[in-house]
């Protein structure tokens, strides 16, 4: 990888901001990341992003502004609808000893996902394909991340009951998150959540993003989630 070009520089800049080593062995790992992500996409459709700068700025250091959530570095996170790997794999990948289990609905997502962990050496990734509402692991993890997946009023469903009493669920939103929050309320407390805060942050100097966080006061009761259709035609 060389290290000198620009968007190397603007992308170390952006880790060293969130205090992550510049480790050359997982900095390779990222630029083997950005060529099977790119060399897949021509065969099914993983990402819109492929341009280098954009994938890893847009991809890459998105998913790390995570890191800041972790308190100890090993512990278990859930991805939900984990398409091409974000935000899980980048984490995993400056943070090897984090449990990480991925769920997503799409088999040539998962087989992807299977290929990549397998190429870049990755372990401790469990790779899971089905619904997340079908998912057995109730109050199982410390972290439950999901980036782009459906509205917060739908999504906090498929996420709060499968964090730990005291963990934390963490939705990754663009700026228009306002309407969002206020339509999820009640869910929220219904599903023995609370929010915390919505953390802003600049992607590039142009694209602001936030990370919705979610605090587990007390499990979820059992009936949830509901079935897909039934969360989504009437959210809580």
């Amino acid at each position: 990888m060389n290290h000198g070009d620009d968007m190397n520089h603007a992308f170390i800049e952006k880790i060293d901001a969130l205090q992550l080593p510049r480790d050359t062995e997982k900095l390779a790992k990222l630029e083997r990341y950005y060529e099977i992500l790119v060399a897949e996409n021509q065969k099914m459709n993983l990402t819109s992003i492929t341009l280098k700068d954009e994938v890893y700025t847009k991809h890459f250091y998105d998913s790390l502004t995570l890191s800041r959530y972790l308190i100890t570095q090993k512990e278990s996170l859930l991805d939900v609808g984990s398409g091409a790997g974000f935000p899980a794999l980048p984490l995993k990948i400056f943070f090897p000893e984090l449990k990480v289990t991925m769920i997503d609905a799409t088999r040539k997502k998962i087989d992807f996902l299977t290929r990549l962990t397998q190429e870049l050496r990755l372990d401790d990734v469990r790779l899971i394909h089905g619904r997340v509402e079908d998912f057995l692991e109730r109050e199982g993890f410390d972290l439950v991340v999901a980036r782009a997946v459906a509205r917060l009023n739908v999504l906090q469903e498929l996420c709060l009951p499968f964090v730990r009493v005291n963990g934390k669920f963490l939705a990754m939103k663009a700026m228009q998150y306002a309407e969002e929050l206020i339509q999820a309320a009640n869910g929220t407390t219904t599903l023995g959540g609370r929010f915390v805060r919505a953390d802003v942050y600049h992607v590039q100097e142009d694209l602001q993003h936030a990370v919705l966080v979610f605090e587990k006061l007390k499990p979820s009761p059992r009936m949830y989630p509901r079935s897909y259709a039934k969360i989504k035609n009437n959210p809580l």
